[in-house]
């Protein structure tokens, strides 16, 4: 189910999960799309379940298929404290442009769109088709630098940036002009090779870049152009809520200190907010004994009411499959902590190991080719004391049971990719990426390991991390630092 830029209403919430209740097994799954993905909906049911969706302003259109998907954005749009501004406008003219575009709904591939407005790249927008990093450049003028030719899957490529400064009123022309090239060009014979990237790849990003300028030399100033007061009028619909004029509350640290697992999510789930006296919360789906990303009907129903008690009605999605409750008052804090601990959503642990990234696997998708859910239960086991986990710091590991890559783990600091072998589940191991502003790719650590030793692969690794790191290294940095090799000796001797 399509969720744009992961915004969601507290109504549409109560939906999906009345959804998960009366169509599925009571449960939702959360996808790196900032999507809701449902297992077990019976094919004659369908019509009434995009009944109910459609009853609150929702749809399925263009969550698969070779056409231009769900666009995404940073979780904290509108309410990061380091963001320029709210990019979300500028997601939903990029929403409404594509939705069932006539001329790109029979593309090559697939085709992603990521925005993000921070100096801290929390949409990964240089894995996307094309990414848009809002900017302000030297005369204090704000637009796009786009990237264009990132993806995952098969053939991982960190995209390039083809174009420093795009004006906002020519955000739709230029997206139109390079959707045509690849349209045009963007091969049809070989799916393996269909995507934009590999065009840009074969082509090179100058040429390539030559191909796109020609093609917005041509509409530029024609239909697609935006208008400043079209800018402005979208904005309008993402002005800030009527913020309570508040400020933090001192018994907040008083209960944190009294109470240790609500301080500990204090310290983890929760970050600045640009207003003053509100805080941004995750909501954690990584509860150790539950599947990364799944989301009970229950708990969409109490995180609703939580939104609605505690904020203006909005939750949020996130390509990490948590939750977003965006606008919580400082002096609720210790409420909302008490009601998610009580819906096992309460998990201090947003940027931990055990705060995985992982794909359905083989459990319910028929393209994987080893499971997830089971490894991420086993990894979890390994690294049961969350207080271990703080000690490592930020460690993304990422988990997908196929080469699509789902999971993003091309861009983990520690990457899980499921193979079969003769009918066996197998796991290759990679190391060192970031979906982050400094966007790398995993360098592989060696052969792959079986399903019983995955888990304890990975318990190695981070052991030699924990031996070899300088001070408070992050584990990103020491494996940067070293190379791969002290851990692919502590792996495979």
């Amino acid at each position: 189910m399509a969720i744009p830029y992961g915004l969601l209403s507290s109504e549409q919430v109560r939906v999906l999960a009345k959804i998960a209740r009366d169509y599925d097994k009571g449960y939702g799954h959360i996808t790196t799309r900032q999507n809701i993905q449902y297992n077990w909906p019976k094919l004659q049911e369908v019509p009434d379940l995009l009944e109910e969706l459609a009853n609150v302003e929702m749809h399925a259109i263009q969550t698969s298929g070779n056409c231009i998907r769900n666009t995404t954005s940073d979780q904290y749009a509108g309410v990061a404290s380091d963001e320029l501004e709210d990019p979300r406008a500028y997601c939903e003219i990029i929403r409404q442009w594509s939705s069932l575009h006539p001329e790109f709904a029979y593309l090559p591939r697939k085709f992603k769109i990521a925005v993000t407005a921070s100096k801290t790249d929390r949409a990964a927008i240089r894995v996307h088709d094309i990414g848009l990093h809002l900017i302000e450049n030297d005369q204090g003028e704000r637009g796009f630098a786009v990237y264009v030719g990132g993806g995952l899957g098969r053939t991982p490529v960190i995209g390039v940036k083809i174009r420093d400064f795009l004006a906002p009123t020519d955000l739709l022309s230029y997206l139109e002009a390079i959707l045509r090239v690849y349209n045009r060009l963007g091969r049809r014979d070989n799916k393996y090779k269909a995507r934009i990237k590999i065009l840009v790849r074969e082509s090179g990003a100058e040429r390539f870049t030559d191909w796109v300028e020609a093609e917005w030399a041509k509409i530029r100033t024609g239909s697609l152009e935006l208008g400043v007061d079209d800018i402005q009028q979208m904005q309008a619909y993402f002005e800030p809520p009527a913020y309570a004029a508040t400020e933090d509350s001192a018994e907040i640290n008083t209960q944190a200190a009294q109470n240790p697992a609500f301080g500990r999510w204090l310290k983890h789930n929760v970050i600045a907010h640009k207003q003053a006296g509100y805080r941004i919360v995750t909501v954690s789906l990584k509860d150790p004994n539950e599947a990364p990303g799944d989301c009970t009907a229950e708990q969409m129903e109490r995180v609703a009411d939580l939104a609605d008690e505690y904020g203006f009605g909005e939750v949020r999605t996130t390509h990490e499959q948590n939750l977003i409750l965006p606008d919580v008052p400082h002096a609720a804090l210790f409420n909302v902590w008490s009601a998610l601990d009580e819906l096992g959503l309460a998990t201090a642990n947003h940027g931990t190991i055990s705060d995985m990234i992982a794909c359905p696997g083989l459990d319910f998708c028929s393209l994987a080719n080893a499971g997830s859910i089971g490894v991420a239960r086993e990894i979890n086991d390994l690294f049961a004391d969350l207080d271990e986990q703080y000690d490592l710091g930020e460690i993304k590991l990422k988990m997908s049971g196929c080469m699509n890559g789902c999971g993003h783990h091309s861009v983990g600091h520690i990457g899980i990719l499921g193979v079969d072998k003769k009918g066996e589940e197998w796991y290759q191991i990679m190391l060192g990426g970031s979906a982050a502003e400094d966007a790398t790719l995993g360098q592989r650590l060696g052969a792959s390991v079986s399903k019983h030793d995955i888990a304890p692969a990975v318990r190695k690794i981070v052991d030699r991390y924990a031996e070899l790191r300088e001070g408070e290294e992050l584990f990103v940095d020491t494996v940067n630092r070293l190379g791969i090799a002290p851990f692919r000796e502590a792996v495979y001797g």
